[in-house]
């Protein structure tokens, strides 16, 4: 993750009793103030876990470059901005919110060009109250 960002790491439990590591952002506050970044879209990519649901290595370092892309992206356009990753239970999550789903699709697809077709599922939702940032901070126990 980008050094110059404020992010916290927390372990919770999924539905089914296993580790999820928890990372989320705590700069948002000028992004969700501004009323543009009403979209949540979240990025799965599930894979084969370990006994502990966490991914191999080498699968690991696909999606530190994965992320990393995305945050650059971003970083250069900022249509959405990433606050959340969701590790464990044999999947990843990423969690965004972005002013546009159109635009957020084709900044991912410009990022994610350079790589192999990627196990990855897109979903996105109408949060204008951040509630899902909100739930994640909570599970976090982060104030």
């Amino acid at each position: 993750m980008s050094e110059e960002l404020d992010w916290w790491t927390s372990p919770t439990e999924s539905d089914s009793g296993r580790l999820i590591m928890v990372t989320g952002r705590k700069d948002v506050k000028k992004f969700r103030e501004s009323g543009k970044y009403k979209i949540r879209a979240e990025i799965t990519w599930k894979y084969p876990g370990n006994a502990a649901g966490m991914p191999d290595e080498p699968t690991a370092t696909v999606m530190e470059s994965v992320q990393e892309a995305m945050e650059a992206s971003f970083k250069k356009d900022p249509v959405a901005v990433m606050t959340g990753v969701y590790t464990g239970d044999d999947e990843r999550n990423w969690i965004f919110y972005t002013t546009s789903v159109h635009i957020f699709g084709r900044k991912i697809n410009e990022a994610l060009a350079p790589f192999d077709l990627l196990p990855i599922t897109i979903y996105t939702e109408n949060d204008p109250e951040w509630a899902e940032y909100d739930e994640m901070r909570a599970a976090s126990e982060i104030n």
